[in-house]
C-alpha cells in the first residue's frame, strides 16, 4: 500500500520531509555507521502503545522513499481510522541502516499527525453532529499541510489556510478601522461578491453592529453561554443567514452545551497548537 493517493491533500509535503531529513542526517549517521553493518538487512513495525487515531500514513510511506527507495513500506490500517493500543500500524523492510537514518524524521511526523487526528476526534465526538469543528491557523510552524490534513482525518474541517484564503474582521482590524461598522462595511464595500465576510465581534451591541453592516459570519469570541443564546436570537431575528461561529474558552467539557444554542461552528486552536504526543515506537526485527 503505497499511500500515494492521500499526498495530494498534504501540500508541499516532499519539502517537508526533506527538510526534517536534512535536519536529522546534515552529517550523516555516525552510530549506524560504525556499529551496523553497511548490507545489513531489518524488518520493522512501527506500533500504537495507546488508542489513537492513524494519520499520516503516506508521510512515512514518503519519507523512506527519501532515505532509500529500496526500503518498502506497508501501511496496515487506513487513513483516519481508530486503533487500539498495540496495533501495528506500519511494516517497514530493508536495509537496516536505511531504516535507522529515517526512524526518527517518520515518526516526528507521523506522531505529529496522529496527536492532531486524535485530539481533534475527540473534540469532534463532543460536539455532535450538528456543531462543525473547524481549526484555526494556530499551526505548528512549516507544518500547516499537515495540521490541516490531520484535523480532516480526525473528522474536523478546516477554516481559511491563510490569511489570503478568506475575509475575518478582527479585533486589530477593528481598531484600526474605527469601529465594527466602519470595518463591515468597508469590507463589503471591496470584497469580491463571492467573498463571505466574517467579523469577531466579542458584545451584543457588537453583534447588531456586524449584521446590520452585512456580515455573513459572525465570530462570537470569548463569550460565556448566556451571552451566547442571546447573540444567537439576535442574529436569528435581524438575519437568520448568517453563520455564527464561536471561540475561545472551548473545552472537551463544554461542547455538549455548545452543541444545543444553534451555533453553527466552533473553531478550536488547541487541536493544533496543543496536541499532546502519541505514544507509537519503531521496533526492530532481524531477519
Amino acid at each position: 500500500m503505497s499511500g500515494r493517493g492521500e499526498l495530494a491533500e498534504l501540500g508541499d509535503i516532499d519539502r517537508i520531509i526533506a527538510a526534517a531529513l536534512h535536519e536529522d542526517l546534515a552529517s550523516g549517521d555516525m552510530t549506524s555507521r560504525l556499529t551496523v553493518p553497511a548490507l545489513a538487512p531489518a524488518n520493522g513495525r512501527i506500533i500504537a502503545k495507546q488508542a489513537l487515531s492513524f494519520c499520516a500514513g503516506p508521510v512515512v510511506v514518503r519519507t523512506f522513499e527519501q532515505v532509500d527507495p529500496a526500503v518498502t513500506v506497508e501501511l496496515c490500517v487506513g487513513e483516519g481510522d481508530r486503533v487500539k493500543p498495540g496495533t501495528e500500524l506500519v511494516r517497514l523492510a530493508g536495509l537496516a541502516r536505511s531504516l535507522l537514518a529515517g526512524e526518527r524524521t517518520a515518526l516526528n511526523l507521523l506522531g505529529r499527525a496522529c496527536a492532531v487526528a486524535t485530539l481533534t476526534h475527540a473534540y469532534v465526538e463532543a460536539a455532535g453532529p450538528t456543531l462543525r469543528v473547524v481549526d484555526t491557523r494556530k499551526t505548528m510552524p512549516g507544518l500547516r499541510a499537515l495540521d490541516r490534513y490531520a484535523v480532516r482525518m480526525g473528522g474536523g474541517h478546516n477554516h481559511r489556510n491563510d490569511l489570503g484564503a478568506g475575509l475575518l474582521i478582527k479585533e486589530n482590524h477593528i481598531r484600526c478601522a474605527g469601529s465594527v461598522d466602519a470595518a463591515v462595511r468597508a469590507a463589503r464595500e471591496h470584497a469580491s461578491h463571492a467573498v463571505r465576510v466574517e467579523c469577531e465581534v466579542e458584545t451584543l451591541a457588537e453583534v447588531r453592529q456586524a449584521i446590520s453592516a452585512g456580515a455573513d459570519v459572525l465570530l462570537l469570541d470569548n463569550m460565556d453561554d448566556q451571552t451566547l443564546r442571546e447573540a444567537v436570537e439576535i442574529a436569528r431575528q435581524q438575519n437568520d443567514r448568517v453563520l455564527l461561529e464561536v471561540s475561545g474558552g472551548i473545552t472537551l467539557a463544554r461542547l455538549p452545551t455548545l452543541a444545543t444554542i444553534g451555533l453553527d461552528l466552533v473553531s478550536v486552536g488547541a487541536i493544533t497548537h496543543s496536541a499532546p504526543s502519541v505514544d507509537m515506537s519503531l521496533l526492530f526485527e532481524l531477519p
